[in-house]
Order: structure tokens, then C-alpha cells, then sequence
């Protein structure tokens, strides 16, 4: 599936951010010609490479503007710009302040404020087999580009059993995506997680009833990982009422959830929600019912 060389090539980019990065090069991890590559990625992550690599060397550096007393210029070199006055134009675009004044007028406003709680993140709950076990907020201090993620982490031990798990989501009304592929996509990092973590969306008719559903649990995000681009992708049936999306940590960890996106794809765009036939038999199974295949009861 083209999500996994998308996965590969940007945990490529966010090992090698401070080195010299181009398309020919991410391409090439990926395994694809660079032209292929382009327009694939493009379409999943809906930036091009180049967009994605600028936008975090100005994250990172937006962080180091906040947590090091690093000098600009240094900054400036290390994450790939020519010189200071190329590196504050970029940064005006995307952050509308020169870097001096983000680090005075940000780090002040972090200061008054490290997290913003639950009660206080809009139309989004925290549920699972387990909430209590569970803590969410908004996290100024660690961000995919511009805006705060989304933090969601265990606050108990919740011991080995991977059933235990705390979900952030919220749900709206389908009747607007009907007949629709949606996809609900974002950016992830994620500490330790013992357990697994993933995006996940599920569809239901007015009796409740499962209409489609992904929570990633076959391409589950596990351990420490850097920052990549996870997307659950799903046919939304004319009966459908009410669509939920969210993010789920099972077990212990910690995970971020940032530049979050809900939009139409075509359907050239693979459903994620689909058992695909080569994981299916080649005919029926067992019909009369035996305890033990029957090569191996006559052997």
C-alpha cells in the first residue's frame, strides 16, 4: 500500500532534516522514480515534498526559538537557510512574526499558560474501556507546524492487557458525506507506547449499526516514533447517520496528534477499512467441522 512508502519516505525526512534534502533523494528512499513519487505523495499527504520539508525545518527551529538560547543565525544554518534574512521571510509566512518576536511574545504566552485541559478542548471527549487511566490536552509545547497538538497519554498503569485503552474522539452527523470516501488524516508522534496507538473512524446507520470502521489496529503505531502522516480512509453508505473519528492509545505512552484533516478523496484512494482477498482462503474452510486438518489426522 502506497500509505507505507509514504510512512518510510517521511520518517526518512525526519531523520535527515538538518542534511541536504531533495526530491531525487526522499524518492529513492521510497523506493519510487522521483516523478511517481511526487504526484503520490502529493495526493495522500496533500502537500508536495518540498512543502512538508520546509514546514518542519521551521518547526524545529520554531522550537529551538522557544527551548535553547540558541542565536538566530545559528538556527538559521542548521536547519538549511542561507543566511538570517532568507530564514526570517520564511518563517513570517508561515509563523506572521520574525523570529526574534515569536521567541519573546510566544515564550511569555507559554508561560501563562503550558496546557489548555479537557473541559476546554471544543467538541472532542475523551471515553475508552478505561478513561480514568487516561489524560488529554492541548500541548503548545510540542508542534507538528504551527498549531498545538493534540496530548493524550496514560496517567495509570495500566498493565499488559492491550484491551485497556483511552480514546480522544468526537461525532457528527453523516448526511452531508453520504455516498462520500472520506478520509481522517493526521500527523502522529508517539512515547513509549507499550500497547499500540491509531487513528480510527467508524460509521453507523440510525440503529447504531457498524457500517464501516478502521482503527489501524494492522498498522498500529507502537514504541517512540517521530512525527508521520497516519489516515483512516472510508466509503460513507447512503443510510449512514453519524460518523466518529478519534485517536486511541491502548496501554501505557504517550501520543500527539496534530494538523488534523477530514475531506473527500477519490476513489482512486484506497479504502484503509478493507480486508483485502489475499488475506482471505482460496475456498471454503472446514465444513464438517474437524478438530485438526485432514492430512494431518490421517499422518
Amino acid at each position: 500500500m502506497y500509505y507505507q512508502l509514504i510512512h518510510k519516505s517521511i520518517e526518512y525526512i525526519e531523520q535527515h532534516l538538518e542534511d541536504e534534502l531533495d526530491l531525487e533523494k526522499v524518492a529513492k528512499a521510497a523506493g519510487l522514480s522521483k516523478y511517481h513519487f511526487h504526484r503520490i505523495f502529493r495526493k495522500y499527504v496533500n502537500k508536495n515534498v518540498h512543502e512538508y520539508i520546509r514546514t518542519r525545518r521551521l518547526s524545529q527551529a520554531a522550537n529551538l526559538l522557544l527551548y535553547s538560547g540558541e542565536r538566530i543565525l545559528d538556527i538559521a544554518l542548521q536547519y538549511g537557510f542561507e543566511s538570517q534574512e532568507a530564514f526570517t521571510r520564511a518563517f513570517k509566512e508561515i509563523y506572521a512574526l520574525p523570529p526574534a518576536q515569536y521567541r519573546t511574545q510566544v515564550r511569555q504566552l507559554i508561560k501563562e499558560r503550558e496546557v489548555y485541559t479537557m473541559t476546554e478542548i471544543t467538541g472532542w471527549k475523551i471515553t475508552g474501556t478505561h478513561p480514568e487511566k487516561y489524560k488529554a490536552e492541548i500541548d503548545p509545547r510540542v508542534c507538528y507546524k504551527t498549531s498545538p497538538s493534540m496530548h493524550l497519554q496514560s496517567i495509570e498503569d495500566t498493565g499488559p492487557d492491550e484491551s485497556v485503552f483511552g480514546t480522544l474522539m468526537q461525532q457528527f452527523q453523516a448526511s452531508r458525506y453520504a455516498g462520500k470516501r472520506m478520509r481522517f488524516s493526521g500527523f502522529i508522534r508517539a512515547e513509549e507506547v507499550e500497547g499500540w496507538s491509531g487513528l480510527w473512524m467508524r460509521v453507523d446507520d440510525k440503529s447504531e449499526n457498524l457500517l464501516a470502521f478502521d482503527n489501524m489496529q494492522n498498522r498500529s503505531i507502537r514504541g517512540t516514533t517521530e512525527w508521520n502522516h497516519y489516515a483512516c480512509v472510508l466509503d460513507v453508505p447512503p443510510e449512514a447517520d453519524v460518523i466518529n473519528i478519534g485517536i486511541l492509545l491502548s496501554g501505557n505512552g504517550q501520543v500527539w496528534l496534530g494538523e488534523c484533516e477530514f475531506e473527500e478523496v477519490g476513489k482512486d484512494v484506497p479504502e484503509t477499512g478493507v480486508m483485502t482477498t489475499d488475506l482471505l482462503p482460496e475456498e471454503p474452510q472446514n465444513l464438517k467441522f474437524n478438530q485438526q486438518p485432514a492430512d494431518s489426522a490421517s499422518s
